[in-house]
């Protein structure tokens, strides 16, 4: 008997990267040009901190990090730098980019996989049980909770809930990601990370929630009208099995490709929600690196989210492949 897998897409994987690179290239250089229009720079930042902001010693600075030349040296040097994989020093902190923006991701990542999840987790069930009970209560409680979730904005949502579950009832700390003075190890401090982790999670993941519990329930309401559902009806089939097992596979598609174009969102969010609770991670880096006006640390942060974003975005492809083998990648 012949074997019916599909071989591995390397032509269409190999395109992708190529396309890629000239994709990260592209959002280096715009980032770069647009960043030269904001106001003062790294080296008038670090002169007004130490209080001596005269003309010779600012000169100094700039030789130093390299501002004095023309703009387009510095694009290409750069551009330089990212094609060797060299992301430069930061003057502000004294140490080298990718140790500095390496060393936060951590926090990060694990906020942003925490979100997705439990607005994938939450999306799906919500969304299964709106669809199975249309224009029911429980259809209209749900639609009316993702439509508050998505227009509240997260960073207010962030407030209230430090100061409902932080301030008034003390379940939860107000910001950090661990607590320094207790000194936790082992198992405790993965249980004191993940104490510091809901509340940032949750607000986090409630706007990506709405938008998954919507997309679902519109998803599954069409393959349950479909005419294969109506013949698993007909055999007996239970209405669990299916809206699990027969409806939800074809109706998670389009779920799967806006979580694939969210990863770029949930970063930018993630300045707002790290900034609020403190959390230690690239967003938090970004917005002092912005404040700072640390331009060779921020532009790295805006490559690196920008190949992070371009390879999820390929995962989501190629994942297409795996729930419907049926979609060709080209």
């Amino acid at each position: 008997m012949t074997s019916l897998r599909r071989p591995f897409p390397w032509k269409f994987l190999i395109t992708r990267l190529v396309h890629a690179v000239f994709t990260v290239l592209g959002i280096a250089i715009v980032a770069f040009l647009l960043l030269q229009l904001a106001p003062g720079d790294a080296a008038q930042a670090l002169a007004g901190e130490s209080g001596t902001a005269d003309a010779e010693y600012l000169a100094s600075l700039r030789a130093q990090m390299g501002l004095d030349r023309p703009i387009y040296e510095q694009l290409g040097a750069f551009l330089m730098r990212i094609l060797r994989f060299d992301l430069g020093y930061s003057f502000r902190y004294g140490t080298d980019v990718a140790s500095l923006i390496f060393s936060r991701m951590p926090a990060t990542l694990l906020l942003m996989v925490s979100s997705i999840l439990i607005a994938l987790v939450g999306g799906l069930f919500f969304g299964i049980t709106a669809a199975r009970h249309v224009n029911r209560l429980p259809d209209r409680l749900i639609s009316i909770f993702a439509l508050l979730f998505y227009a509240t904005p997260p960073f207010w949502i962030g407030l209230m809930m430090i100061l409902i579950f932080s301030v008034q009832l003390g379940w939860a700390p107000t910001g950090g990601m661990i607590n320094i003075v207790a000194g936790h190890t082992g198992f405790a401090a993965v249980l004191d990370i993940a104490h510091h982790l809901v509340l940032p999670a949750l607000v986090q993941a409630f706007f990506y929630f709405a938008i998954y519990t919507r997309l679902v329930r519109t998803g599954m309401l069409e393959v349950l009208n479909l005419e294969y559902i109506r013949v698993a009806r007909a055999k007996g089939i239970s209405e669990n099995r299916i809206a699990y097992r027969h409806a939800l596979q074809n109706a998670v598609l389009p779920l799967v490709t806006v979580v694939g174009t969210n990863v770029g969102t949930i970063l930018g969010g993630a300045v707002l929600t790290e900034t609020v609770f403190s959390w230690p991670g690239v967003g938090r880096l970004m917005f002092d690196a912005l404040f700072q006006r640390d331009l060779n640390l921020l532009l790295s942060i805006l490559v690196i989210s920008s190949i992070f974003v371009v390879i999820a975005n390929l995962v989501v492809d190629l994942l297409y492949c795996v729930i419907n083998p049926t979609v060709e990648l080209r």
